[in-house]
């Protein structure tokens, strides 16, 4: 037996039975070596244990890579300096509570951090959790919090500094409306403990297979904050265990951070990092052109443009989940009927919006959440096509003439061209579509039904952030249980995909995710509550001699180890 056998046996014998399992549908071929990093680091294994795992026994014929890097050129840089980002302006105040935007989630992720990093690759990197690892069925996560940790006022965290900030954020009175989006029925009040200082231990309302994702920087919300500071304080000093820590912030301005010398990790490279807020893209495009800025932490094709071609310019694509959802109130006509939902969603000619709109930098919807990025997207479903003859075939059938729809949007980024596309395949079909374009703040409204043109509109057009797992956009939109689906703009309800749901949830390996998957991807084709157009590519810019910098989709960005060539 040679040493790498006998090293992977040793590894086999020490791993959980689910961490087994992973192994063995790696080396039979279910699983490529890009799905075993994802699905490994999600139930708790270690990058580097994954990475030898996969050059030991082979299998998979991918590299780990999603072929869209998550940063900028890397290698040797000029020790300091201040590096500069263009952010789009924060909605909210500073308070990990109320922060739902890009802008906001840039700010707590400047200072703050989380149990765990998701990567470009969908892999979790291990931050303020050196480690986690379920029970049998799932419903029970255990985390080992990093010890040594000092928050920027000198105090040590500890387990209950984890607890608290969770309970916090869950908390159904005044707690945070977009971490509950996540954690609404898989998490609830009073179900943390912290047996000791260096363990916390989740228990859930159900078995949940993706559980530490939902807990990692995807949900921007959940930095980790000291056990007694008030949220609604936080924005006074910024208090986290992050690289950087505060120096000075102004209100719709922006802020300026600077080394901690007492980090845990590697110290920072550079001696600052200026956050300039920007209330549109069209200054921020402006900005790194000029010199004014050297990091643009997120922009769009409609409205960067200019950067894509322009060679004083790195440009950074990440191939995300972020998409648009277009939905159609399942509760009210014309829309009571799938056959009309069905025939709005064959008008659409989204290889055109894929072209026009992303310049190719987008893979096509299917109209379920399934977007390619994911692992457990059963690619094997057909892809959903313009067929104009089809949908007016399906609107005579419903007795469905002189359709005529209010779609309610607002005006960001592509969203109102992608409208205007929208109205006029439909007009193509005979359905006339009347657009009301607005600003965010009152599409949005309060965000609640009955208080939102968003969630109360008939039809509407909505933008979502990336997340690494499908579990929000499933639950959150779509689930017909009111204290679940709390986005279900569509008022969609189906017992049968609830259940699915439920079963997908609480699978712990890719096979039972994939084959639940299918049937959720089918079921939502013919039901067609919302129509899924493109997820497109995450695109953030950087002057060309700035290195080592990582965006992340969800909006943080990593600039602990950036610096600039000489």
């Amino acid at each position: 037996m040679d040493e790498t056998q006998r090293r992977v046996d040793e590894i086999r014998k020490e791993s959980t039975e689910l961490e087994n399992h992973i192994i063995d549908q790696f080396i039979e071929g279910k699983m490529t070596r890009r799905d075993l990093m994802r699905r490994g680091t999600v139930v708790g294994m270690s990058i580097p244990l994954l990475s030898f795992i996969a050059a030991a026994c082979g299998g998979g014929n991918d590299s780990a890579s999603t072929g869209t890097g998550g940063g900028t050129a890397t290698g040797e840089v000029t020790a300091g300096g201040n590096v500069r980002v263009a952010l789009i302006q924060p909605t909210t105040a500073p308070n990990p509570l109320l922060v739902q935007d890009e802008g906001g989630a840039g700010l707590l992720g400047s200072t703050g951090e989380f149990l765990s990093f998701s990567n470009s690759d969908l892999e979790l990197e291990p931050r303020l959790a050196e480690k986690w690892e379920p029970n049998d069925d799932g419903s029970e996560w255990t985390f080992t919090i990093r010890q040594g940790v000092k928050f920027h006022s000198g105090a040590t965290l500890v387990a209950d500094d984890v607890v608290q900030t969770f309970e916090k954020l869950i908390n159904p009175k005044g707690g945070s409306a977009n971490a509950q989006s996540a954690l609404g029925g898989v998490l609830s009040p009073g179900n943390i403990e912290a047996p000791d200082d260096a363990t916390v231990v989740f228990h859930l309302d159900a078995p949940n297979g993706n559980f530490p994702t939902l807990v990692s920087s995807a949900n921007y919300n959940a930095i980790i904050i000291p056990a007694d500071l008030d949220p609604a304080d936080w924005g006074k000093t910024f208090e986290g265990t992050g690289p950087f820590k505060l120096q000075s912030f102004t209100p719709k301005q922006g802020a300026k951070f600077v080394r901690n010398d007492a980090y845990w990790g590697d110290k920072a490279n550079p001696d600052s990092m200026e956050l300039k807020f920007y209330d549109d893209e069209a200054p921020m495009v402006l900005g790194i052109q000029g010199d004014e800025v050297d990091f643009v932490e997120h922009f769009s094709v409609s409205g960067g443009k200019a950067l894509l071609d322009d060679p004083n310019v790195q440009v950074i694509a990440i191939r995300t989940a972020t998409h648009r959802q277009v939905h159609m109130r399942t509760d009210k006509d014309p829309f009571t009927d799938k056959r009309v939902r069905q025939a709005i969603a064959l008008s659409i000619d989204r290889a055109a919006l894929v072209d026009g709109l992303w310049e190719g930098k987008a893979d096509l919807g299917n109209d379920s959440p399934f977007a390619p990025v994911y692992p457990a997207t059963d690619t094997s479903v057909a892809q959903r096509e313009q067929d104009l003859e089809q949908a007016k075939q399906l609107l005579a059938d419903a007795g469905a003439s002189n359709v005529t729809v209010e779609l309610d949007t607002w005006n960001g980024f592509e969203i109102p061209d992608l409208a205007q596309l929208i109205k006029q395949n439909a007009a193509e079909i005979g359905v006339t579509l009347n657009l009301k374009i607005t600003d965010a703040a009152t599409y949005y409204g309060d965000g609640v039904f009955g208080k939102s043109r968003w969630l109360d509109s008939v039809m509407g057009i909505t933008d979502y952030g990336h997340r690494p797992v499908p579990n929000v956009y499933l639950t959150a939109s779509l689930s017909g249980d009111p204290k679940i689906g709390v986005w279900n703009s569509a008022h969609f309800k189906n017992d049968e995909y609830d259940s699915l749901v439920q079963q997908y949830v609480a699978a712990l390996d890719l096979d039972s995710q994939k084959g639940v998957a299918k049937q959720i991807q089918e079921l939502l084709l013919d039901e067609t509550p919302i129509i899924f157009p493109y997820f497109y590519n995450f695109l953030s810019a950087a002057k060309p001699n700035l290195k080592n910098a990582v965006s992340a989709a969800t909006g943080q960005f990593d600039l602990s180890k950036a610096g600039f060539t000489s």
